[in-house]
């Protein structure tokens, strides 16, 4: 479960960063290339830090940027009803924080 979960944050860190520029280079929107590179490279560093220590300030640090981005995304899921990139950021987000609470459960 630990190298699933580990592996989840690597991957969904870089969706976040290819979002970020995808959203700069499709839309202009500086917003989501700072936002989606600050919660990318944090979802990387708490995917490096689960691995790096036996600390919880991997778990922490991911929770945190998982529920932030579930919040930031599943109203706006709702409310616009569009997959890229509410949708898509939306799921991402609330499967991360569940992978976490699996992963905290276990330890």
């Amino acid at each position: 479960m630990f190298s699933l979960v580990r592996a989840y944050f690597f991957v969904f860190g870089l969706l976040s960063i290819a979002g970020g520029v995808m959203g700069f280079v499709k839309a202009q929107s500086r917003a989501s290339l700072i936002s989606g590179g600050i919660a990318g490279v944090l979802l990387l560093v708490a995917g490096y830090l689960m691995g790096a220590s036996a600390t919880l300030a991997g778990p922490i640090l991911g929770m945190a940027i998982c529920l932030a981005l579930a919040g930031r995304f599943v109203p706006a899921f709702v409310r616009t009803k569009k997959v890229m990139p509410a949708g898509m950021m939306a799921v991402l987000s609330v499967i991360g924080a569940l992978l976490l609470v699996g992963f905290l459960s276990l330890r």
